[in-house]
């Protein structure tokens, strides 16, 4: 048909439409069904199928084969009864196109060619069959009804067109059809492909399928609809795994390919964009290779049809979903089909072909190998599918579109003067109206059906997209039934159009639940979609964000950066506040810390009160029992000021802690030096005309320890005054976690304040060095000395631990460089001392301290 059409457009534009008329000599049959009229209406209805469909035992597959007396399609009869009752009823209303008659022109065809012959003939007005020596006077129909297929209304719609004659299609779904350059007189009652594929993408993303396989005709109409569902599936997300097309006429092994491309893909959704032939070829081919467990997707040309349970395979459409049009009442329509009988219609072989079909005999004589009919016989009793009333669907479309052609005629007829449909503002006459009148009449049609179905034209000759979603489901007798489970309207708001009524929905293979049919699975908040390479986008890998980032949808495709204050959880799908982390005394290290510094303060205090109860004791006065004391004061200050370290830092905490540090650690270190001194002056004065213990009694030992200590004391002020330190949210030392420290403020500050003590300490065991060896049976100079020594690795070890440690941690190791060094000079200094006054009493006798000793016992 497509082949044709070409020459027969250039026939038409170089003869003209009267020579043209005069060339149809014997090229189409009379009309079957005809009435006169002052308007006529034609139709075209092909009655019967000119291939049928046989199973070659020896293959696989189903294969094709010319009938030899072809199939005879009673929907389509029934289309045309419908159409003729439609005729008659406005005929017998008073309401529409009153004291007019409507006449019909119906021809049943098999096959392209005969089609457009019937169409030509309509067009050109033929009265009856052209003598060879003139033409007779045209009658062109105002419209055009029919075709149920797209390729043939494709094939004589773009000529009628060029007539300006109106083609009216009830089942012709082609959106191609919807191109007014190509066809410019065309219009539907059932909504374009484009509408129902856009339906079915978003009906599969309703179920969440997003990887689905795509079949369709091999015709214009599979490949119009199934492209705009691949473009309306991928607006919606959802992949196509493979797409594939054949026709009904093709070869075995295309359709052998076809099963096996089904069989070896990952997606359980197929999407079937084909006429009842095609899914049934299609169907037995898989129930006979076991190809189960699919889920179908129907186009409205095969989801409600009747003859899908003659197939082999007919249960592995069980579950199947598409769209369908409304169904729909017409009254009166059944009692009309029942009284049916070919004595209405004596010239119409059709007719009976159709009795003889139904009740399987003869109306004829000359075919005495079939009964002959009784006359008795009625379709009152008959219980078929042309008789059935109960599901109008393209039935109701031809009856719609019957009544858009007679409120198109009765606007003309009844157009007011002054108000015309016409550019001139002016009215057609109403005994000579034109085809291309009722063309434009058409195009602003609007009324509403006895069932309260609106019924209008868009700007390409398409009526509103409305569905039912059909479930098919077996039925008690084994057949398969429609089973309505929702609705979609195109003309709603995008969020209303699909709905889902509470009827459950059957799915494929008779499962209960929703068949799952993804490339890959969702992947669930806390990770993102990774796309795998050269693979289509609904197939991805599902990574965990990274630490500090969430998901908190399912599928997303980027992971959110939590806030600055803010961290992700272990699930990685909400953001949580930071842990804030500081040396605290909940914590082991916090309170290990604090014990050891409480346990110095109570080793320093038992010290203390050993030294004072054996105050008058040689040894404790020998050793400067003043400074001694003083010095404990020191170290009872020393253990507590490492507690200041310890908990959530504040202004005055941060203040108090590294100045309370710096004074009380000069105050010990200078206790120690002054006793040093002490130890050094004290050997000096024993030296014959020595009077150099009045240059250091005890009064310039209190000035020294005192000097000592303001020099510290100013240096903290000065560190206070210019740049004290102060507490600093660190949010960029860890990720995860805000730490609460103590800034240093003026480095130069904290930096002098240790410098003070090392240079003290370091003076110190320098000094105590000296006098390490001096003869006496009791020389603390030596354990200031090893004192001296701990304190100065102590703190020298602390420069790098301190700087290279993190967080938290910098803090402990600042105590314990603190609690070290205060153990070390409480326990080098005064624990010999305790062990005497306490264990050996019998050395602690002025005689042993001042006795001379030999050089072996200098080196004690």
């Amino acid at each position: 048909g497509a082949m044709v059409l070409p020459g027969l457009l250039i026939l038409v534009l170089l003869i003209g439409k009267g020579n043209f008329v005069c060339q149809l000599r014997g090229s189409a049959q009379p009309p079957e069904l005809t009435q006169d009229g002052d308007f006529v209406i034609g139709g075209i209805f092909s009655f019967r199928t000119g291939q049928d469909y046989v199973i070659n035992t020896f293959q696989t597959i189903p294969e094709i084969r010319k009938c030899k007396k072809c199939v005879f399609i009673r929907q389509e009869f029934k289309f045309a009864q419908v159409m003729i009752f439609a005729i008659n009823e406005i005929n017998q209303s008073p309401d529409i196109l009153p004291h007019v008659k409507l006449g019909y022109k119906i021809y049943g065809n098999c096959g392209t060619m005969d089609i457009l012959r019937a169409a030509l003939a309509l067009a050109s007005g033929l009265k009856r069959e052209i003598q060879d020596d003139h033409c007779t006077k045209t009658d062109t129909v105002q419209a055009i009804l029919g075709h149920s297929g797209s390729r043939p209304t494709i094939a004589f719609a773009q000529v009628v067109g060029r007539f300006k004659i109106p083609v009216i299609s009830h089942f012709a779904t082609c959106a191609c059809l919807s191109n007014r350059k190509k066809y410019p007189s065309f219009f539907r009652t059932i909504p374009s492909d484009y509408y129902q594929s856009r339906a079915l993408a978003k009906l599969v993303k309703h179920f969440g399928w997003t990887w689905v396989g795509a079949i369709a005709v091999d015709n214009e109409y599979g490949f119009n609809g199934i492209m705009a569902f691949i473009q309306a599936a991928q607006e919606y997300g959802v992949c196509i795994e493979y797409s594939e097309a054949f026709s009904s006429s093709d070869r075995p092994k295309r359709l052998l390919k076809i099963t096996e491309v089904i069989k070896q893909a990952t997606s359980k959704v197929i999407m079937a964009f084909m006429s009842h032939r095609e899914i049934k070829l299609l169907a037995t081919a898989l129930h006979r290779q076991n190809i189960t467990g699919l889920q179908w997707i129907g186009s409205d040309a095969w989801i409600t049809d009747h003859s899908l349970t003659d197939s082999e395979g007919h249960s592995i459409l069980q579950g199947s979903l598409g769209f369908a049009v409304s169904k729909a009442k017409i009254s009166g329509l059944g009692n009309y089909l029942k009284q049916l009988h070919p004595s209405q219609f004596p010239d119409s072989q059709f007719v009976r072909d159709f009795w003889e079909d139904v009740f399987d005999c003869s109306l004829s004589e000359s075919v005495p190998t079939q009964q002959a009919c009784s006359g008795s016989e009625s379709l009152q009793n008959v219980d078929s599918q042309f008789t059935d009333v109960s599901e109008l669907r393209f039935t109701n479309n031809v009856y719609k579109s019957v009544y858009a052609v007679a409120h198109a005629l009765d606007r003309l007829i009844k157009c007011d003067a002054g108000g015309g449909l016409f550019s001139n503002v002016s009215c057609a006459d109403p005994k000579q109206i034109q085809p291309w009148q009722v063309l434009q009449s058409l195009k602003s049609v609007n009324f509403t059906t006895k069932e309260g179905e609106q019924v209008y034209f868009n700007s390409d000759g398409d009526s509103p997209a409305r569905y039912e979603l059909v479930n098919l489901q077996i039925t008690n007798k084994g057949t398969l039934a429609g089973e309505t489970v929702g609705i979609y309207d195109a003309s709603l708001p995008e969020s209303h159009q699909f709905i889902m009524n509470n009827i459950p929905v059957v799915w494929g293979n008779g499962l209960t639940e929703v068949p799952l049919s993804v490339c890959s699975e969702k992947c669930l908040p806390g990770t993102h979609k990774v796309l795998q390479k050269g693979r289509p986008a609904c197939c991805h890998d599902c990574i965990p964000c990274p630490a500090g980032e969430i998901s908190n949808l399912t599928n997303s495709i980027h992971c959110m950066k939590c806030p600055s204050e803010y961290w992700s959880n272990k699930q990685r799908n909400a953001c949580i506040p930071k842990e804030i982390e500081f040396l605290s005394y909940n914590e082991i290290l916090g309170t290990l810390l604090a014990i050891f510094s409480l346990l110095g303060v109570f080793l320093t205090t038992i010290t203390f009160i050993v030294l004072y109860c054996h105050k008058e004791t040689p040894l404790v006065r020998a050793n400067n029992s003043e400074l001694s004391f003083l010095l404990l004061f020191s170290l009872t200050l020393c253990f507590l000021c490492s507690l200041t370290f310890i908990g959530r830092p504040s202004e005055w905490s941060c203040m108090l802690r590294h100045t309370a540090f710096g004074i009380t650690f000069v105050l010990c270190i200078s206790c120690v030096l002054g006793k040093t001194i002490v130890v050094l002056m004290a050997f000096r004065a024993t030296l014959p005309g020595s009077n150099v213990m009045k240059w250091f009694g005890p009064a310039q030992q209190r000035l020294s320890v005192l000097g000592f200590t303001l020099i510290q004391v100013l240096i903290c002020i000065l560190w206070l005054t210019i740049n004290p330190p102060f507490p600093f949210v660190n949010m960029w030392l860890f990720k995860d976690r805000i730490l609460l420290e103590c800034a240093l403020g003026s480095a130069v500050g904290f930096w002098a304040v240790l410098g003070y003590v090392g240079l003290l300490a370091l003076l110190c065991f320098v000094l105590a060095f000296l006098a390490r060896k001096l003869p006496d049976n009791f020389n603390e100079a030596k354990f200031i000395t090893f004192s001296m020594l701990i304190f100065c690795a102590v703190w020298i070890t602390f420069i790098p631990a301190y700087v290279s440690s993190p967080g938290k941690f910098t803090v402990a190791v600042e105590i314990f460089a603190i609690l070290a060094s205060s153990y070390g000079l409480l326990f080098c200094i005064f624990f010999p001392k305790c062990y005497i006054i306490l264990l050996r009493p019998e050395q602690n006798t002025k005689r042993h301290i001042m006795g001379k000793t030999s050089h072996s016992d200098i080196n004690y």
